[in-house]
């Protein structure tokens, strides 16, 4: 036999071919899994342009807002109850659910033909997004280690920021071009391909054994029945209805004591849909209750930008997006470098910390800035706050599933980013009331000092084409109550990011994990009886290979990849 022979036929080598294939595995999956969110970020940005257009081809003008609310609704709601059934009927199964029915409600809102089943729609699409996105992070978390995830993480944050730019733009072009119906038939080759990649390649679900476990249908229940009584409390106050009337107070007392009874419940329950022994965990709490913070700041500060460009600038829709390009391009950057860095150093605690206070510094150069401001400024306002969201937000939600083993990181990750959304919703919704109000009072006083006439144009019929077309005095009027509305606010929302940022100084710089805790060991890449990828191990972080210690396999983990395996134990 020759050295060639030899060397092909060693065992060293024998397991190097195979190992490429796992590698190609897990990067198939993890692009299948991206998909997955780009489909529900891309959902909610491709139609923010489409909807004039839809509800007024279905005349539903006057319920408008339901289109949106029912998909925020439905989603909010499903979170911790997707992480939950995750962790207990394993990943694959519930994530190929998730796309199902989104798919569906994407076939039914290109199919409908009014207003009320466009909304049905978007409840069916709002029941499957709640897992799309939360799923995918904590797919993830099952075939790659914590010291690893992090770039990987990094890029499913850049997935964000490339909708909020590419969402407008597909969404005009759709609407203008083949038509907004589209905007949701575009879903089905994204579902179809991610559905694919998660049946292919990620592990099948460990058999359940005759104590299989007890869903909190009664928490699951009270959760929902809190958070619609919130969502809709915070959506309705200010523009349906006044914050003060008696519904918007009923709902915000119901949606407490719905609150204190699903504590209560939880207390009680032997699986519950959210565990408060979560709550004990420093970094969960600590990080959780940032990230509600971050989405207060982050969508009050940016919901109602692009109208706030187009009202100043006299840009168009399309063009108003493009300027916010300089957030999301340093957004896109920062969360792949930060992700990469972390995941070659193991630190991760600074990041997120200064991330946040950048996004504070962003706040206050956008409270300065004035009617006749340049556009650079603006875009530099932006492209701050990008690089401090891009820091901090997906770390965030690492630091979450580096505190728990496997066995519960859905759930942890779900709870994570369900007060996220809780936050988002508070801060679209406080932030919306207090700009128009705001906006109202000064553009009143403003005209009749002015003694300009308003000439019907009120606050509720205000164009951007409407504005440009008005004499000099009038538009510089309007132009400058847009801007003293809204500029302000931004320094309100400062202290909540200084309040965020003083609390992840709190958070403890754990190691992370080099192995996936609970994983199913294979006795050889891609085993066909367990149907497992082979795990990223952190002693190959350099070279990202991916291998299976066949060894301790079959004899059992050794004292240090004991105590790797359980960190929550040993930290």
């Amino acid at each position: 036999m020759t050295p060639v022979d030899a060397a092909a036929t060693s065992p060293k080598n024998s397991q190097q071919n195979p190992q490429r294939k796992p590698q190609q595995s897990l990067v198939l999956l993890f692009v299948g899994l991206l998909l997955t969110m780009l489909m529900a970020s891309l959902n909610q940005t491709v139609l923010a342009t489409a909807l004039p257009t839809i509800v007024g081809d279905l005349n539903g003008v006057n319920h408008m807002s339901w289109v949106i609310t029912s998909f925020i609704l439905a989603s909010t709601i499903t979170m911790p109850v997707y992480g939950r059934i995750s962790d207990v009927f394993g990943r694959r199964p519930v994530i190929l659910v998730a796309i199902g029915l989104f798919m569906i409600g994407s076939i039914t809102g290109a199919l409908a033909s009014s207003i009320e089943v466009l909304i049905v729609s978007r409840v069916i699409q709002g029941l499957g997004g709640g897992g799309l996105m939360i799923l995918s992070q904590a797919a993830i978390a099952d075939v790659v280690p914590a010291r690893q995830r992090g770039k990987y993480m990094g890029i499913m944050g850049a997935a964000f920021a490339v909708s909020s730019v590419a969402g407008p733009l597909l969404g005009g072009w759709l609407t203008e071009g083949p038509g907004w119906r589209w905007a949701f038939w575009i879903n089905l080759p994204f579902g179809v391909l991610a559905m694919l990649a998660v049946a292919l390649f990620l592990p099948a679900p460990k058999k359940l054994g005759a104590d299989r476990p007890r869903l909190d249908y009664l928490g699951m229940a009270l959760i929902a029945a809190a958070t619609t009584a919130l969502v809709l409390a915070s959506t309705w106050g200010g523009s349906e209805y006044e914050w003060g009337s008696p519904l918007i107070i009923g709902l915000f007392v119901a949606a407490a004591v719905l609150a204190v009874l699903f504590v209560v419940v939880e207390s009680k329950a032997v699986e519950p849909v959210i565990p408060l022994s979560f709550f004990a965990d420093r970094n969960f709490t600590l990080t959780t209750v940032a990230g509600l913070i971050t989405g207060v700041a982050m969508f009050g500060a940016l919901g109602y930008m692009p109208t706030y460009i187009q009202m100043v600038t006299g840009v168009g829709a399309a063009q108003a997006g493009l300027l916010m390009v300089p957030m999301m391009g340093t957004m896109l950057l920062t969360s792949v470098i930060t992700g990469m860095v972390v995941s070659r150093t193991g630190h991760y605690k600074t990041y997120p910390v200064v991330g946040t206070v950048v996004v504070a510094g962003s706040l206050v150069l956008l409270s300065q800035l004035q009617a006749d401001s340049a556009i650079w400024m603006l875009c530099g306002a932006l492209g701050v706050m990008g690089l401090g969201l891009g820091m901090s937000m997906q770390i965030m939600v690492l630091i979450v599933q580096n505190s728990f083993p496997v066995s519960v990181v859905g759930t942890a990750t779900a709870a994570n980013n369900y007060f996220r959304q809780v936050g988002a919703t508070l801060g679209s919704a406080v932030v919306g009331s207090l700009f128009i109000t705001r906006l109202q009072d000064i553009l009143g006083e403003r005209m009749a000092s002015s003694g300009a006439a308003a000439g019907g144009s009120s606050v509720n019929n205000l164009t951007p084409e409407m504005v440009q077309q008005l004499p000099d005095a009038m538009h510089d009027v309007i132009v400058g109550s847009y801007n003293e509305a809204l500029m302000p606010i931004f320094l309100y929302i400062l202290p909540l990011m200084i309040a965020a940022a003083v609390l992840l100084l709190f958070v403890q710089q754990k190691p992370l994990a080099t192995t996936v805790e609970d994983g199913v060991r294979a006795t050889s890449a891609g085993s066909p009886e367990t149907g497992a990828l082979p795990l990223l191990r952190g002693d190959e972080a350099d070279s990202d290979e991916i291998a299976v210690d066949d060894a301790e396999a079959r004899s059992g983990p050794s004292l240090e990849s004991a105590r790797l395996i359980s960190p929550s134990k040993t930290r």
